[in-house]
């Protein structure tokens, strides 16, 4: 769309997925925060918000669902729409924003645009649509050879169709540009020069540069602000502007302590706008200072005040997140959607040089008139039909509830479908992909709240503890790999309590990894070849899935290692770590 636009020059190097700037983004591919842009086509101005498809990421789509008169809801001509779709298009229905059906990727083998149509058609019935918001239009396209139409079989040579429909389906911004001003503030940003950029959009009246303002909530004390600088974007730029009507989006300078939710308003008789309601978090984990024996030696930031202060600074723009005090003086007790939220934050401060401890994902229990209650997912697991077997039996020993089973529209495979505890998905996804020799596709999204259905157990295997500080060597290795899965390699420095592997057996078991092979006067007695196993490479994702109760991952700009949490470990632990 942005190319079709004329937004970049004919002899301009671009980026795929330009919108995803973040190096994360880009890494795990995925979009993680909600981004806009607009583009014009026909002497008219389309403003165009990207945002994430994943559920964990849902509180980004609910910030700038305020922002938009229509979506288009891009679905797959093989795969449908996956369950994450479920959760961004019930808060667009229930806004009562306008959905086009966009049905991308038309131009592969195994499209059938029909099939994705109705699955499209039974969602929308399933969200409680109106007959009006069920009729919706649909549009073909395939987005890496920029063509789209209103048949399958009958593609224009560019997106024209896309626009046209745009233009007819989406409608035009209804407002008052006489009324006094109202702008929620739904997004910031920083600049090194410029200090704090509010961004929004003009609900009514108009703005322009050094106007005086009030900034407030409903129900708060207003206070008085001066808007310095008014940017509009175009063409993937951000462009200075005098002044601003209602219906755009734009971003201001001037405000310093402008908070997300806030309105900027007329100072004489504005009126604040409801501020942003976001889903409750599901899932906890613990964040903490690096107790560790190798405390200090990695990181930058590394003390209660620094992760503190971070933590603050995030809370400002992620409204999903919770933030509370934990059970000692440097614990902090943070809340999001689910464990790749919060992981995506604890990978952000790990590459800004902070270090810290965090323990495993936990679920938030909600009590109702006396009866505690769980958080459930909608679970949809896609692989082979000669190996679906194994996922199906994980999900069932973690007390899944199958809703429904399938063959794929991809030849051979076959999709189930659980409702499952959320407790019981932590640190199953590397359990499926092993049961299933790596071939299975793995989809959840939040489901409801529903009763606590008790133990669930999420490890078989205990770990292989170090009981020495050292660097590991080869001869020490040859003998601890036969007990289990090994995490490291000869040379890596070890201490005692850091988790160096996983056991064959349920329980822990202590090792030394640093013992050297003993020296003697004897000349022949040259070492011995030793072939070792390649160690099981554990990054964050992994890490922060597999550690129980009684662990803790420890998060370095440059490691990430699992440690026994000493709390839990027992007095032998804590005598050896003495």
């Amino acid at each position: 769309m942005l190319q079709q636009s004329k937004v970049f020059r004919d002899n301009e190097a671009v980026q795929e997925r330009i919108m995803d700037s973040n190096d994360l983004e880009r890494e795990r591919g995925i979009t993680i925060l909600s981004k806009n842009t607009a583009v014009s086509y026909k002497d008219a101005k389309i403003n165009i918000v990207d945002t994430p498809g994943h559920a964990d990421f849902g509180g980004e789509v609910e910030r700038v669902l305020n922002m938009v008169d229509g979506v288009l809801l891009l679905v797959d001509s093989v795969e449908g729409p996956m369950p994450q779709t479920r959760f961004v298009l019930g808060k667009a229905l229930e806004l009562g924003k306008k959905v086009v059906l966009v049905v991308n990727k038309i131009d592969r083998d195994a499209a059938q645009p029909d099939v994705v149509v109705d699955k499209a058609f039974e969602l929308f019935c399933d969200l409680g649509a109106t007959d009006e918001q069920c009729d919706f239009p649909i549009v073909y396209a395939s987005g890496f050879n920029g063509i789209a139409g209103h048949e399958p079989d009958e593609l224009a040579e560019d997106l024209e169709p896309l626009f046209e429909t745009i233009m007819k389906e989406v409608p035009a911004p209804v407002v008052n540009v006489e009324a006094p001003l109202q702008m929620l503030v739904t997004n910031l940003d920083y600049d090194d020069f410029k200090g704090r950029i509010g961004l929004g959009r003009i609900n009514q009246g108009s703005i322009s540069k050094a106007e005086n303002v009030k900034v407030g909530v409903p129900g708060g004390d207003a206070r008085n602000g001066k808007v310095v600088e008014i940017f509009t974007y175009k063409d993937f730029v951000r462009t200075p502007i005098d002044d601003a009507a209602a219906g755009d989006i734009v971003a201001f300078t001037g405000i310093p302590d402008v908070m997300i939710g806030e309105t900027i308003m007329c100072p004489q008789e504005g009126e604040p706008l409801p501020t942003i309601e976001v889903e409750e978090p599901t899932v906890r984990m613990s964040f903490s200072v690096n107790t560790s024996a190798f405390a200090g030696k990695e990181g930058k930031f590394v003390t209660t005040r620094n992760i503190k202060d971070r933590l603050d600074r995030e809370l400002e723009r992620n409204l999903a997140l919770r933030v509370e005090p934990g059970e000692t003086a440097d614990q902090f007790m943070v809340s999001g959607r689910g464990a790749l939220h919060i992981t995506i934050l604890i990978e952000n401060m790990r590459r800004e040089g902070f270090e810290f401890m965090v323990g495993p994902p936990t679920v938030i229990i909600k009590e109702e008139d006396g009866v505690k209650e769980e958080p459930y997912d909608e679970c949809m697991v896609e692989a082979p039909e000669d190996v679906i077997s194994g996922a199906v039996s994980i999900l069932n020993a973690r007390k899944g509830i199958m809703t429904s089973m399938e063959p794929a529209v991809t030849g051979g495979n076959t999709v189930v479908r659980y409702k499952i505890p959320t407790r019981g998905l932590l640190g199953a996804r590397n359990a499926m992909l092993t049961a299933t020799k790596g071939q299975a596709i793995i989809n959840t999204n939040f489901c409801e709240y529903g009763p606590v259905v008790g133990d669930i157990n999420t490890r078989d295997n205990g770990s292989l503890v170090s009981m020495a500080q050292g660097p590991v060597t080869s001869y020490a290795l040859q003998s601890c790999q036969d007990r289990g899965v090994m995490f490291c390699k000869p040379g890596v420095e070890t201490y005692s309590g850091m988790v160096i592997g996983i056991h064959q057996r349920p329980g822990d078991l202590e090792l030394n990894p640093c013992k050297a092979k003993a020296a003697t006067n004897v000349r022949s007695n040259k070492d011995q070849t030793t072939v070792l196993k390649e160690p099981q490479d554990m990054g964050l994702d992994d890490a922060v899935e597999y550690i129980g109760p009684d662990e803790l991952v420890e998060i370095t700009p440059s490691s990430i290692r699992i440690t026994k949490n000493m709390a839990f470990y027992g007095k032998k632990a804590k005598g050896q770590k003495k």
